[in-house]
């Protein structure tokens, strides 16, 4: 998936994880290399009508570049760090054109949220009391305390992030349903903060940076407190 994303959108991809996760070990299934979604890629190998060379930075709908493999005859470009001219991709100290680039970067990243599934309910009624918001490694702690909640008869769900930058597009709308959030995480807070800022909502934080993992007896006796 962060392949798909890298290739079809032309951006790097990072792959988060967290110490529970990077230092664990436990049986999961492999999947066949013949099963997975094929990943299709287009390269650039023909000029476009009305265009007399090659546009290295020339977008799409997606605010996508298009891709030549280096080398190729008549569609040689410039690469590297410094700042580029929009559409010709010429070297560019032009502050205008600067802050230009900079928001069309942008505007690429958060259209991926239009290409990427919405967030779910893991477990839980749609709407509710408290949502447990996680990502990472406490997915099995939160889903067994909301199952155990639940059973107590405490309107408790359960959402697990998949994708970070953007987030999909429907999770404000999700948050927003339930009266309180609850965000617990193997690190100072960093989640909570961002989902604050993005959203304005009052979330909690709940976070153990200890080198050891959230527990389920935590997690119920942290929501029990927030419904009282």
């Amino acid at each position: 998936e962060a392949v798909r994303i890298a290739l079809q959108h032309m951006t790097p991809v990072i792959l988060l994880s967290d110490g529970y996760i990077a230092n664990g070990a436990e049986p999961w299934h492999f999947p066949q290399s013949a099963d997975l979604p094929k990943i299709e890629v287009s390269f650039k190998t023909m000029l476009s009508d009305g265009e007399d060379k090659f546009l290295p930075y020339k977008r799409d709908e997606k605010f996508v570049r298009p891709w030549a493999v280096p080398g190729t005859p008549g569609f040689e470009h410039r690469i590297g760090g410094l700042e580029k001219q929009d559409v010709t991709g010429n070297i560019s100290y032009d502050a205008d054109n600067h802050q230009h680039m900079v928001k069309i970067r942008q505007a690429k990243v958060d259209a991926i949220a239009n290409y990427i599934p919405d967030q779910k309910i893991e477990c839980g009624p749609e709407k509710g009391s408290v949502l447990i918001l996680g990502w990472g490694s406490t997915f099995g702690a939160i889903k067994s305390a909301v199952l155990d909640l639940n059973a107590m008869g405490h309107s408790v769900s359960h959402a697990h992030i998949r994708y970070m930058r953007p987030f999909p597009k429907n999770l404000g709308e999700l948050i927003r349903r339930f009266d309180k959030v609850l965000i617990p995480e193997i690190n100072n807070g960093q989640l909570v903060k961002i989902i604050r800022d993005q959203y304005l909502v009052d979330a909690k934080a709940y976070n153990k940076i200890m080198g050891i993992p959230i527990t389920k007896g935590e997690l119920i006796d942290e929501v029990l407190k927030m419904l009282v």
